[in-house]
């Protein structure tokens, strides 16, 4: 049988499940928990609280700090570390990982400016030679002289003789001489037919611009090549005929150019003033519009001086430019194309340097003066 023998009292009472809270003592108060014989109960965990491996209340982890992740936040959309500052140059002074930009507008005005002195220097050069040169040399660049024939360059003749004993360096001077002004006269009738045309279509607008610019597409849709050998081919081989060509397949661009310009001058408040007290539309095209565009049309006149040089230089390598026994560069490089294939390498060599580095000079002295004229273009190539 079981044993009913009554056992005495707990004084501490039974223990209180997990979760309760402490019993009354007999004063009425709570339980004191450092009293004997009572037991320590561990708080029950929170909902959404982690408990430890002592069933206590693990430790809230801190709360970030703002600044902290701002900064974090920002080194992540940081572009990559900048390579190693050259030595000699002074390193601005940045805050600890902060990107610097170097601005080369320095480097950049230098290299213009030397790309300019350059150019106006070869430029002058250039019409010193073109200018000087036959009335000092007193000699006749058609002078044949067989005992000389094909030459190397010396003293007596720096440049060398041609297949027919004559002075190279002085053809290639007169060559220039025709090829400038070709050029030159070419580029200047262009300018001036172009000018007219452009300022005309944007100035009478609506049906007569539409009806010029067509025009000007039909014209534009034809190789200046092949425009051009049509038109020399219906005269005789001169200077006269390789102009009209050049200038008759080149005024296309200037045209477009006055034009747009024009248009974008017609928005102005000065011309609606002009118009608005009783200016006649010629009156405006004259007083206001052509002025405003004079340093465009100027522009494309110089930067097409090279394209005609070019032009000219293509026909008459051709055969249908000017005549074979005058001097242009053109010709100089199609006579010498045998003595090339000969072994003979100066006949070709400058007349093609007195080509190139003309042509090259007046494009750089063009593109100073464009990016002139575009103060906002300079500037965003000097960052």
């Amino acid at each position: 049988m079981a044993d009913r023998t009554p056992r005495p009292a707990d004084p501490a009472g039974p223990p209180a499940p997990p979760g309760a809270a402490p019993a009354p003592t007999a004063q009425g108060g709570a339980t004191d928990p450092a009293a004997p014989g009572t037991r320590k109960t561990p708080a029950a965990p929170r909902r959404g609280e982690e408990t430890g491996t002592d069933g206590r209340p693990a430790p809230a982890p801190a709360a970030p700090d703002p600044g902290v992740v701002r900064k974090t936040s920002v080194r992540k959309a940081e572009a990559p570390e900048a390579p190693a500052d050259p030595p000699g140059e002074p390193v601005p002074a940045r805050a600890s990982g902060a990107p610097v930009w170097r601005s080369h507008g320095r480097t950049r005005r230098s290299t213009r400016r030397v790309r300019v002195a350059a150019s106006a220097a070869v430029t002058l050069a250039v019409v010193l030679a073109v200018l000087l040169v036959p009335p000092l040399a007193q000699l006749d660049q058609q002078a044949v002289d067989l005992s000389q024939r094909l030459t190397p360059p010396s003293l007596a003749h720096p440049f060398g003789t041609d297949d027919l004993g004559r002075d190279l360096l002085l053809r290639c001077v007169y060559g220039l001489r025709v090829s400038l002004l070709v050029g030159l006269v070419a580029a200047l009738v262009a300018t001036v037919v172009g000018t007219a045309v452009g300022a005309a279509a944007a100035a009478l607008g609506g049906w007569a611009d539409r009806l010029v610019m067509r025009a000007v597409d039909t014209f534009a849709s034809v190789p200046h090549l092949l425009l051009g050998i049509f038109v020399v081919a219906m005269f005789r081989p001169g200077v006269w005929p390789v102009i009209a060509s050049v200038a008759i397949t080149h005024w296309l661009s200037t045209a477009r150019i006055v034009r747009s310009e024009v248009l974008s001058l017609r928005s102005r408040p000065y011309i609606d003033a002009a118009v608005s007290g009783g200016a006649s539309r010629l009156r405006v095209t004259v007083r206001h519009l052509l002025p405003a565009v004079l340093p465009q049309a100027g522009l494309a006149a110089v930067l097409m001086v090279p394209h005609a040089m070019w032009h000219e230089s293509a026909l008459s390598f051709l055969g249908l430019g000017l005549p074979s026994h005058q001097a242009s560069l053109g010709n100089l490089v199609q006579s010498a194309r045998g003595s090339l294939l000969a072994g003979d390498w100066w006949p070709t060599l400058f007349p093609g340097l007195f080509l190139i580095v003309p042509t090259l000079a007046i494009a750089g002295l063009a593109g100073a003066w464009r990016e002139r004229l575009n103060p906002r273009r300079r500037s965003e190539l000097m960052l």
